[in-house]
């Protein structure tokens, strides 16, 4: 189908109330939507009315509130770590469960998971994280200091070079 006057017309009008290229096509029939723009862009329409996206309702469910915990005793993370050449694995104790959920965990609160994800009481942390994700505590475990490579000496760099030759 051709551009009429009429259809030009219609196209300009519904193109100042708000509605999209995709809604004037349908509407005018027998074009397309690049149809559409093709010829709001060669007859100059640019203002809107409206804007061309629906105003979207967004449904925010209101948040628990934060179940009141009476202060407890300190939680005991980690056995300390010592560095050496050859690095022993961590151990971990038990923890409490954490003060967050995955519905309730917030942008600064420490996401350290304790117990199984698998478990329905599966937590997290949930104290203030300081700079990363962890709280000080977390991020002490999480985020071990780098080795120090053990220096070879003479001998052991030409024993490792017979190897090769």
């Amino acid at each position: 189908m051709g551009w009429t006057e009429e259809r030009v017309e219609l196209l300009k009008k519904l193109w100042q109330d708000g509605l999209s290229a995709s809604q004037i096509a349908k509407q005018l029939g027998g074009v397309t939507r690049n149809a559409v723009i093709g010829k709001v862009h060669r007859l100059g329409l640019s203002g809107r009315a409206t804007p061309s996206k629906p105003a979207r309702t967004v449904l925010r469910t209101p948040r628990p509130a934060r179940p009141a915990t009476a202060p407890s005793a300190p939680r005991r993370l980690a056995e300390p770590v010592s560095i050496s050449a050859h690095p022993t694995p961590v151990r971990y104790v038990d923890e409490e469960p954490g003060s967050a959920t995955v519905l309730t965990l917030g942008a600064h609160m420490c996401k350290w998971p304790i117990g199984d994800p698998a478990m329905d009481n599966f937590t997290f942390c949930g104290r203030r994280s300081g700079e990363g994700p962890y709280c000080h505590e977390h991020s002490q475990v999480a985020y071990q200091p780098a080795q120090t490579k053990k220096r070879s000496s003479a001998n052991e760099l030409a024993r490792s070079l017979r190897r090769y030759i």
